[in-house]
């Protein structure tokens, strides 16, 4: 915004809303933003692993400040220090500086010399949950490896904007394992990035990993989990195939090799096929160049007296195509457990019979969640989850949840019975997170009203108890935080609000401004004949100016009048009013709330218009999230049948866009089928 303010860049109009921006020279820029912030930014500097680093920011929270900074720059230095030693190459630039700035509409970016970051990424509350600490540490790894990988090497053209992005989440995987010896980094990169690379490649607007690009107006279209999740996915089957060690000598040559230049993905795999016998350019076309993803099929056969299972791969498109990856399959007898080692290059492959000829009680497949696709799975696996290791127990659960989306589950209720009592007994955080987010999906989203209210007085006991329960406060945050999404009964929602007023305080519970903020906004939802006055006495007690216009902003989105919401929604028509695009989105997610879904479903058709216009006005993750926002908790029929109708009326539009749209109602077109086959009579 101060850019578009400065004699330094000259703004030209061509077309309707189409803007083309001519920049003066990169240090001009770069010294009128510093210029620009060096009033209200401050500055704090450290020797990091012998590298003098700068941060400048404007928090206001001074204990928040000092609770997080020693960790901010220990992990900038920690990432450095590390990418160094695994590429042989030094550190490739001259100055190494990072700004947190309000509102950012990206969680950062790679800027050479001071990357950017949203204020709230690196600034944590007290006692944050495992994940959110994770989250961070992946976050300043991801920025620091795209120094060598986007900076130091990038790619020549925009189909292969992907290369940058799948290296910097590749190694920042790799690079905060070090730093937290106490998780269980297999279940953490499962859990990252296989149900953001499913909710993907499930939907009908799939694409491929790399994308051809005509004109660079549409670069941004190309980001999405495909290129941030599946593509890690992709590059760890890669790995072992060429192995570690030939994976890290193959990159440090790419490196070396196109070293401040420009390189393309066949040429890595030119180099990555010298340590191979593996024909990787074929593996490749199959990944990297289509979309999609395989689906196992289970079928059983007898050979003699033994049952011998057969497990096919199959291509949903009918393309015939095989996607070669390994992966475990574990199979659970009354007794007996084994694990089994599959190499899926083909479209058949045998599984290994139970010792004795015995019948497995459940199968786990993927045990080791390495694979990628679509595989069977049943209820039967969750009942089994004591004696499943950490990573299947996610591999269960993502599998369940994969089938339910699929339509091969057909009870919902014990399948959330199940859910809801994995929450009350599962200890470790990063399962515990899973399991509540299907389970806030499953309530909000699936059950239909009937089964809502039935199980409604159950789920909030639960809920809370097991938030009173919890050893310790990163836990507890994590429990409340979903106990107060879901409460939504007279009594609980007024334990909601005493806490809030802080007439209630719950042990192990410890609340911030930032947490204050969002329960006044769940309350303002549940509480609409004082949304008003809520939020008016929480701007009245708010310290931090940046998160009190935030909330300014955001706070018709939250009015118990519908009218004051159709007018705000109306406003976002204007370009000026979505400015600050992070604000809009978290404005957009209150107008469609789970309770509102009546009332905003009004608002789809006008948000598909509006949608080339994002694309023309908006930062590149703007049209997605914009999507998102709107439809991803809708679920009914007359919801998945106005995205249709937009879609079928325009056969000429946007192919990326109609992709985006396609990716984002998937859940819609999935939830509507499920709630329509529960409320089917039982004759039909």
């Amino acid at each position: 915004q101060a850019l578009a303010n400065a004699p330094l860049l000259q703004r030209h109009k061509r077309g309707e809303g189409r803007r083309e921006y001519q920049f003066a020279p990169t240090e001009l820029i770069s010294s009128y933003l510093f210029s620009f912030v060096a009033g209200e930014f401050q500055s704090i500097s450290r020797n990091v692993a012998g590298r003098r680093m700068t941060m400048l920011h404007r928090e206001t929270d001074e204990g928040k400040v000092a609770r997080n900074i020693d960790a901010i720059f220990e992990l900038h230095g920690q990432s450095i220090a590390w990418m160094e030693q695994y590429t042989g190459i030094a550190y490739p630039f001259q100055k190494f500086d990072f700004v947190a700035i309000p509102g950012f509409p990206f969680n950062g970016m790679e800027h050479v010399g001071a990357i950017q970051y949203r204020a709230t990424s690196l600034f944590l509350n007290a006692e944050p949950p495992l994940t959110e600490v994770l989250g961070r540490a992946q976050l300043i790894a991801h920025e620091t490896a795209h120094m060598w990988f986007g900076n130091l090497v990038t790619m020549q053209w925009f189909d292969d904007v992907w290369t940058k992005e799948v290296f910097a989440n590749f190694m920042a995987d790799k690079i905060v394992n070090p730093a937290f010896g106490e998780v269980d980094h297999q279940l953490n990169f499962l859990v990252n990035h296989y149900p953001a690379a499913y909710a993907v490649d499930r939907s009908e607007g799939a694409n491929p990993i790399r994308q051809p690009l005509a004109n660079l107006n549409q670069a941004g279209s190309l980001y999405g989990s495909i290129i941030y999740h599946k593509a890690p996915i992709m590059m760890r089957q890669l790995e072992l195939i060429v192995g570690e060690q030939g994976l890290r000598d193959g990159l440090a040559e790419y490196l070396r090799q196109f070293s401040f230049g420009n390189a393309t993905w066949p040429a890595l795999i030119a180099i990555l096929d010298k340590r191979t016998a593996v024909d990787l350019a074929a593996g490749s076309q199959v990944w990297v160049n289509t979309a999609g993803r395989p689906e196992f099929q289970l079928l059983a056969t007898a050979a003699g007296d033994a049952p011998t299972n057969r497990l096919l791969q199959l291509d949903p498109l009918g393309l015939d195509r095989v996607w070669p990856q390994q992966f475990e399959v574990l199979q659970l007898g009354a007794d007996s457990r084994q694990l089994a080692a599959i190499r899926a290059d083909s479209r058949e492959l045998s599984l290994p019979a139970l010792a004795g000829g015995e019948s497995p009680v459940a199968t786990v497949f993927n045990a080791n969640g390495q694979g990628y696709g679509l595989f069977p799975a049943t209820v039967e696996q969750l009942s089994q989850w004591d004696r499943l290791s950490p990573v299947q127990k996610g591999v269960a659960l993502l599998g369940v949840y994969d089938n339910l989306l699929a339509g091969a589950l057909d009870d919902l209720p014990q399948y959330y019975a199940m859910l809801l009592g994995i929450v009350q007994q599962e200890p470790d955080p990063l399962l515990l997170t899973l399991a509540l987010e299907q389970l806030w999906y499953v309530y909000e989203v699936l059950l239909d009203d009937a089964q809502r209210g039935v199980w409604k007085p159950l789920t909030e006991e639960a809920l809370w108890l097991t938030t009173l329960a919890q050893p310790d406060s990163s836990r507890t945050k994590l429990l409340f935080r979903f106990y107060a999404e879901m409460a939504s009964s007279a009594e609980q929602v007024q334990r909601l609000y005493d806490i809030w007023l802080g007439t209630l305080v719950v042990d192990k519970l410890t609340l911030e401004e930032e947490d204050r903020e969002a329960l006044s906004q769940t309350l303002a939802i549940r509480l609409p004949a004082k949304s008003d006055a809520i939020i008016a006495q929480q701007l009245a007690g708010m310290t931090n100016p940046d998160r009190r216009r935030r909330l300014e902003f955001i706070a018709p989105s939250l009015s118990g009048d519908e009218a004051v919401r159709d007018d705000f929604f109306a406003s976002l028509k204007r370009e000026q009013q979505r400015q600050t695009e992070s604000w809009v989105i978290d404005a957009l997610r209150k107008l469609h709330h789970p309770s509102r879904l009546q009332q905003s479903e009004k608002y789809l058709l006008p948000s598909l218009e509006l949608l080339q216009e994002l694309q023309v006005t908006g930062d590149i993750f703007f049209p997605a999230n914009w999507l998102q926002a709107s439809l991803g908790n809708h679920h009914s029929t007359e919801a998945a049948q106005t995205v249709r109708r937009f879609l079928a009326q325009r056969p000429d539009y946007n192919p990326q866009l109609r992709m985006k749209i396609l990716q984002a109602a998937d859940g819609v077109f999935r939830a509507a089928k499920i709630r329509a086959r529960a409320t089917r009579p039982a004759d039909t």
